[in-house]
């Protein structure tokens, strides 16, 4: 199967990507590598099988999708800060370029379209167990997003008449190591600041609940959209998750705490988190078999490991979704100040 990834090198698509050509398929992934090159060591081993193109889902030339079979969309602006530092951009980014994508994936004849959506859209969710069919209600701008595309996508595979199959998936929280590592999501951000600063700080009371999923789950989650017989897919939404893994936060933080002698959990001193979810991950596992593999302590002992050994840096930038994307603002409007023809330090021509 021929799969084009679209933010197939963020953190999910590093890890999903080597997973799809382990698996056999021939993948094409479009990212505009805000983050760094994560996939060079894939591109190497895996040649002609995997095509790497820096591009955006907004403007990206679309003939990349001929005889492609199946779009997994994993890209956009994500977390809630990160959307909010320019609104404008986000919607631009993560409604009309996903919209863009599933429709030219469609005038394609693309038969597969598989949607990286989030519990957050469930946002101040209504009691414990949280299903598909639970009211939505989002938010964040973010979330908001997500509920609006996950809408189009349903819609747009319905008008199809059989013809492209889509399917959402609404992520939980995601944790774990990942070649574009994340450090500003709950768990490994815990680990980070216990790790670093001995200190945990808690926001909204930390009574809020929260799924979480390892990022290897997930990326088993995307694959397996594209095996399973799309009679049990087509027009579904499914929760990826594991029950077991839903947390209160208060109690997350005293857990990394506990896996960090001599660190204190501190609550700042915030407005309430309007994010409370509890979700039940019964369907996907009912209608596909699908079952997690890693639990939050798994994952809150594989970050902590990883930044004893010296394998993430706490310090690189590019870790933290907000930052990163603030510096790259700044160097934008630095060079649109001070460039001339294009040029910042080479003479103009």
């Amino acid at each position: 199967m021929h799969v084009f990834v679209a933010g197939g090198a963020g953190y999910i698509g590093s890890v999903l990507v080597p997973m799809l050509l382990e698996h056999g398929h021939r993948v094409t992934v479009l990212d505009r590598l805000y983050f760094g090159g994560t996939l060079e060591g894939a591109e190497v081993r895996y040649g002609e099988k995997l095509r790497v193109v820096r591009g955006d889902v907004r403007s990206f030339d679309q003939g990349l999708l001929k005889s492609v079979d199946a779009v997994v969309d994993v890209s956009g602006i994500s977390n809630d800060p990160s959307c909010e530092l320019d609104p404008e951009l986000t919607r631009s980014v993560n409604v009309g370029g996903a919209r863009r994508l599933a429709v030219a994936a469609r005038e394609h004849g693309v038969k597969r379209y598989v949607f990286s959506s989030s519990c957050s859209v469930y946002g101040h969710g209504e009691g414990l167990g949280l299903t598909e069919t639970s009211a939505r209600h989002p938010v964040s701008l973010y979330a908001r997003a997500k509920a609006e595309v996950e809408d189009f996508l349903l819609d747009m595979g319905k008008a199809s008449r059989g013809e492209l199959t889509v399917t959402c998936l609404r992520m939980a929280t995601l944790f774990g190591l990942s070649p574009r590592m994340r450090l500003d999501l709950a768990i490994n951000v815990m680990a980070k600041n216990a790790y670093v600063s001995r200190r945990i700080m808690v926001d909204g009371g930390g009574r809020q609940w929260r799924p979480f999923v390892h990022v290897r789950d997930a990326a088993r989650a995307f694959e397996l959209m594209l095996t399973s017989d799309p009679a049990k897919l087509a027009g579904e939404v499914f929760n990826v998750g594991a029950d077991s893994n839903n947390v209160q936060i208060l109690n997350l933080a005293f857990r990394v705490r506990d896996a960090v002698p001599g660190t204190e959990v501190v609550h700042a001193p915030t407005d309430p988190d309007l994010r409370d979810y509890n979700v039940s991950f019964d369907k996907i596992g009912r209608v596909l078999g699908y079952e997690t593999e890693s639990s939050v302590d798994d994952g809150i002992r594989e970050v902590l490991g990883a930044l004893r050994d010296g394998v993430v840096d706490p310090d690189d930038r590019r870790w933290y979704t907000l930052r990163q994307y603030g510096f790259l603002r700044d160097a934008e409007r630095a060079h649109r100040e001070l460039a001339i023809d294009g040029k910042l330090l080479s003479p103009a021509s």
